[in-house]
């Protein structure tokens, strides 16, 4: 059954009307004459079919049919007022919700957004750096960049990067009193562990790292144990120990040098990679296309200046 709209003047009467409980005092609110407010109260009356005020002795009264709409009334006309006041606004500026892991937000991509305000101005980022990854198909996140295999359902997915994994450290504990020469001088070392939990089965943690170089630790898995990459990095740069870090999110800090690479070749590839995902059923907006664009971009130039290091 399709419910209609009273008439939205005569509400209006009433509701102004029912608040003041005076009719001249709601037509000075309205700027119409008190008999136009009664005029539309009649109305109403006769199509509810039944009164909404009584006169008594001390004056204009609800009756139980009124009164118990007034509140609802209330409620509609705040939430009206409201949505004019929001329609009044000057356009907001263009936004752009986007879901990342904090180490990837912190390590790799706040470094790089200076360059995208500068080439959008007009475009607003909303970042949320979250651990668990956010539900796409709620429509409060327009895009995302997620680590892992590249198998996304009801998504689209474009593959940015691909990842490796390599001992990292601070300038200082390569000359220190346990210089860093070779992969068997890690014992003397702390070992600082990525235990973010990234569901990545390829990743060699240091007890895989060091037996595929023949190294025998006596414990490879003592050491401080962190669960997000980017506190990881942080403290191999505060000279804690020596990390085994994911080299995208170390590429900054190895380009200024806050960290070095301590063996040319202690890379290993893993299998997971960096992807921006979308919605499939929903179309991306200008602003996301320009984001995502920038994006890909900031990938080509991240895999050229790797191949650098």
């Amino acid at each position: 059954m399709v419910r209609s709209l009273l008439p939205l003047n005569a509400l209006r009467a009433f509701e102004a009307a029912a608040r003041h409980l005076n009719f001249s005092r709601a037509a000075d609110e309205l700027s119409v004459t008190p008999g136009a407010v009664s005029q539309q109260i009649r109305l109403l009356e006769d199509i509810v079919g039944g009164p909404l005020f009584v006169r008594e002795a001390r004056g204009l009264q609800l009756t139980d049919l009124g009164r118990s709409s007034v509140p609802l009334l209330r409620e509609g006309f705040e939430r009206l007022m409201d949505a004019s006041a929001l329609l009044r606004e000057p356009p907001r500026r263009k936004q752009v919700s986007i879901s990342v892991a904090p180490g990837f937000a912190s390590k790799w991509l706040m470094p790089r957004m200076d360059d995208f305000h500068t080439a959008h101005p007009e475009i607003e980022l909303w970042i949320s750096a979250d651990m668990e990854p956010a539900d796409l198909s709620e429509g409060k996140v327009d895009l995302a960049v997620r680590y892992g295999p590249g198998d996304y359902p009801g998504l689209t997915v474009d593959r940015l990067m691909t990842e490796t994994v390599l001992p990292v450290c601070a300038p200082s504990l390569m000359d220190g009193d346990k210089p860093i020469r070779k992969p068997a001088d890690l014992i003397g070392h702390t070992l600082l562990h990525d235990m973010s939990n990234d569901g990545d089965p390829s990743r060699p943690d240091w007890a895989m790292w060091l037996k595929a170089r023949g190294i025998r630790h006596p414990d490879p898995r003592r050491g401080s144990r962190f669960n997000q990459s980017g506190l990881l990095i942080e403290a191999a740069i505060s000279g804690r120990g020596v990390a085994l870090a994911k080299r995208t999110l170390a590429q900054a800090d190895l380009a200024s040098g806050r960290l070095v690479a301590p063996f040319p070749d202690g890379s290993e590839a893993v299998g997971f990679a960096y992807y921006v995902v979308q919605p499939r059923d929903r179309p991306p907006s200008p602003s996301a296309t320009a984001f995502v664009g920038w994006l890909k971009k900031q990938a080509v130039d991240h895999d050229n200046t790797m191949g650098q290091l």
